[in-house]
């Protein structure tokens, strides 16, 4: 049961690394692309 339990902790903390870095990387992109809207605009 521990390690079940240990697994579980394991699989949620890495979920949540790449949680982090999608959104990070997503954000990223999203400013890439409002940047380079604006200066396609002026």
């Amino acid at each position: 049961m521990k390690l079940q339990k240990e697994k579980i902790i394991a699989y949620l903390k890495k979920l949540g690394w790449v949680g982090f870095f999608f959104f990070l990387i997503k954000g990223l992109v999203w400013l890439a692309v409002a940047y380079l809207i604006k200066k396609g605009v002026e």
